[in-house]
């Protein structure tokens, strides 16, 4: 029970600025599981937020700081990945050098168009959210969305190969293959997308589609992964499934 506490807690510190008490021993391997539970709690919190700042400002308001309210609780975190992972990818150079610009600390124009149109429809998704679903929708949409999000990262843990051959980040991920039983909380999601009908079968396999092109595209471009592209796959599951529940309550 105390590996779990402690492999929980190191989630919640490791992928959020969400406190978690001190002293926590940092757990690589064993709070990869715990990253949709930890999406949950985000989704919980985005629901509170949402609601109170609902009875102050109309729905397009509330949209852009529900945004925001998602970077600031993140640290940025995901946000800074995509950045240099859109810097490196679409830089066009071979696989070492475009590994190289990813490690830049300075965000080039592609970065910033990257982090700029992922806000953009984020924005636009929630806010589509709000105004054309049902008050049980939007509260189910804002709370396992993010959970999905964070959920796509162990995808990309589990199906391709770490691509530093020096320390980063993301390596500590990577000792070790993860197993069926490392996607258990995957599950809980997924499950409360059933109470959405037949709109939360479709949610699921807009997950995986999304899921599956990312995975792909990573695969062609660079037959690897790191843990900036682990972010940027957070950052971009989230923002497709916003968009795509969007249009899909509308229809």
């Amino acid at each position: 029970m105390k590996k779990v506490f402690t492999d929980f807690r190191s989630a919640i510190l490791f992928i959020t600025i969400l406190p978690a008490g001190k002293n926590v021993t940092y757990s690589p391997l064993g709070m990869i599981k715990y990253f949709p539970v930890v999406g949950l709690i985000l989704g919980g919190l985005l629901l509170v937020f949402d609601g109170v700042i609902s009875y102050v400002w109309p729905s397009a308001v509330v949209a852009v700081l529900d945004v925001i309210f998602l970077v600031v609780v993140t640290g940025a975190f995901h946000l800074d990945g995509l950045g240099d992972t859109a810097d490196g990818i679409f830089s066009h150079r071979p696989r070492q050098r475009a590994l190289e610009i990813m490690k830049d600390s300075r965000t080039g124009m592609m970065g910033l168009v990257a982090v700029f149109c992922i806000l953009a429809v984020k924005t636009a998704g929630i806010y589509c959210v709000k105004t054309t679903g049902t008050h049980f929708q939007t509260l189910a949409l804002l709370l396992i969305i993010p959970s999905y999000s964070r959920s796509a990262m162990i995808f990309g843990i589990r199906f391709l190969n770490y691509g530093r051959k020096e320390k980063g980040t993301g390596l500590d991920l990577f000792e070790k293959q993860m197993g069926l039983k490392d996607f258990f909380f995957v599950l809980i999601p997924m499950a409360i997308s059933l109470f959405l009908g037949y709109k939360g079968l479709v949610l699921n396999l807009v997950f995986l589609i999304t899921i599956l092109s990312i995975l792909g595209f990573y695969k062609k471009k660079l037959n690897c992964i790191t843990g900036d592209m682990l972010g940027a796959m957070n950052e971009i599951t989230e923002a497709i499934l916003f968009l795509a529940t969007g249009a899909l309550i509308v229809f």
